[in-house]
């Protein structure tokens, strides 16, 4: 009896788990059903009753009546409809000294009985009262100002100051919501989630749940406070949420902060907030499934690559110049994508393959030394191949980089000479990267074979390279990035024309990979002559 794979494990495992997962966050958007005749606790909401909007400003999250600013008030707040308030707030010389700012917003019955002056303090001690602070500011590391760096380098010194000190910004668009379900919710099973949430007053009635919606909040929203100015325009915006909606973002808040504690910056965790923020919850579903995929993907490639090469011990087939080109390229596009402060999302992938090219880069230029007096034909023919198509690609590529770093260097702006090396190599890696993908495709046709190729790899990374195509629009890359995306899938064409065209032989024996298949003397002979 033969033992299943570890890659078929592996996938049905993981496809369990996502099944799972998906099972899990559907229970979100299913309140827990409150039996007949056991007690419950029911919306304030559910008698459609009239509410009153107070909006107040502070420096603290706990203030005094002296601290107080007054900001909005609506009699009659329609919290059914989505609704956009432009405000102006004071800014404190407090907070104009990198200090705090804090949004104070109240909702409270429209009952006569209940007519507020515009203080803050007694409105927080009534019972019926909702409240929730909002924090306005945010400190951030400026970014590094770009400049001419041979005709500005004297012009203003000052241009080259490398910030460290955090800076005051300002939020200029907030959102909260109300959840605004008729929902009842049993006592002893109230969804953890909402527990410290929940205000229950007298008759088993829990008040409007009002919430942050802190994915709306992104980092292009937030701006810097200028000393100078001492009034703030902010969007207040208000949207009524479902219960399995409030439930989800509650979630994801608490998993955002988990990120934080595991190394990720405020930048990191605001590109994961922008997948949930500008989509639905149908695409959220859909990139969620395909983001799964591509990390399995993105390992059983992993996994094939080191498989294959551990075993590999000729060169046969295989161009040394595309894998030398290979490390290269990866090592310069993760230095380019940790110098424009890209996300680790983006980075920890590609800092993985760059460590696995290396790593191969290693092994062929062992293999060169160790066979390079080797009078195998195939492994002979494969050199003279790859050597042909380096020379015929050096008339090229040269001249096409070097223009190109001379041209960048003259007209664009750059925030280092570090900065500028960068971005001339990676602008050669992802304009003429894949010329240098064509040695193995030339080795490829002058051999009229495949077979020495890793194609298990191949398929896996060429399924993640489309996948690449989505994820380049959702999570920030710079365009450069993006556009050598659509490079690697007319490349991985190819490749699929050429297996196509050098049909492999099924019957000979197949192994993990179907890169062992060795190329033989005697077809190469017959093929190339």
């Amino acid at each position: 009896m033969q033992w299943p794979s570890f890659t078929f494990i592996l996938t049905k495992l993981f496809l369990a788990y996502i099944v799972y997962s998906i099972y899990n966050l559907s229970l979100l958007f299913v309140a827990p059903a409150c039996e007949e005749g056991k007690p419950c606790l029911t919306s304030y909401l559910s008698q459609k009753q009239q509410l009153q909007l107070r909006i107040y400003s502070s420096v603290d999250k706990y203030p005094t009546e002296q601290q107080i600013d007054f900001v909005y008030a609506s009699e009659n707040f329609n919290y059914t409809h989505t609704n956009s308030l432009p405000l102006t707030l004071n800014v404190p010389r407090k907070t104009r000294n990198n200090g705090t700012l804090f949004l104070h917003i109240i909702v409270a019955p429209m009952l006569p009985s209940r007519k507020y002056a515009k203080g803050i303090i007694n409105i927080q001690k009534d019972p019926y009262v909702s409240y929730i602070p909002i924090k306005m500011t945010q400190y951030i590391i400026p970014e590094a100002e770009a400049f001419n760096l041979l005709g500005e380098r004297n012009s203003n010194p000052k241009k080259k100051q490398n910030f460290v000190n955090p800076v005051t910004h300002i939020k200029s668009r907030v959102t909260f919501t109300i959840m605004t379900d008729d929902v009842k919710l049993p006592v002893h099973n109230v969804p953890v989630e909402l527990v410290d949430h929940l205000k229950i007053i007298q008759g088993r009635t829990f008040l409007p749940i009002i919430n942050c919606d802190f994915l709306q909040t992104r980092h292009r929203d937030l701006v810097k406070i200028v000393p100078q100015n001492n009034t703030v325009n902010i969007t207040l915006q208000y949207s009524p949420i479902s219960i399995g909606k409030l439930r989800l973002l509650l979630h994801v808040e608490a998993s955002m902060q988990n990120l934080k504690t595991l190394g990720f910056s405020d930048k990191d965790v605001d590109e994961v907030k922008g997948i949930f923020a500008d989509t639905n919850i149908y695409i959220l579903g859909g990139t969620f499934l395909i983001a799964a995929i591509h990390l399995l993907f993105d390992f059983l490639a992993f996994k094939n690559d080191v498989s294959y090469w551990r075993r590999k011990d000729n060169l046969v087939g295989l161009s040394k110049w595309t894998v030398v080109w290979r490390g290269f390229s990866q090592t310069v596009i993760f230095l380019y994508l940790l110098d424009e402060g890209s996300s680790l999302l983006v980075l920890i992938p590609i800092g993985i393959g760059s460590i696995i090219e290396m790593w191969k880069l290693k092994k062929v230029l062992r293999l060169r030394l160790k066979n390079n007096n080797n009078n195998d034909i195939a492994e002979v023919r494969t050199r003279e191949f790859d050597a042909e198509s380096m020379h015929y690609l050096s008339y090229l590529l040269y001249p096409l980089v070097i223009g190109g770093a001379i041209y960048s260097l003259l007209y664009e702006p750059h925030k280092s000479w570090y900065s500028w090396s960068i971005n001339s190599l990676v602008n050669g890696v992802y304009a003429f990267g894949f010329l240098f993908m064509l040695p193995q495709l030339f080795v490829n046709y002058k051999l009229k074979s495949v077979a020495h190729l890793p194609w298990r790899t191949f398929m896996y990374k060429a399924f993640n390279t489309f996948i690449d195509d989505v994820f380049a629009f959702i999570i920030s890359t710079p365009t450069a990035h993006r556009i050598a995306c659509f490079r690697d899938d007319a490349v991985f064409l190819i490749y699929l024309y050429q297996r196509w065209l050098y049909p492999v032989d099924k019957s000979r024996p197949d192994v993990d990979v179907i890169g062992k298949e060795a190329v033989n003397s005697e077809n190469l002979n017959k093929k190339t002559d």
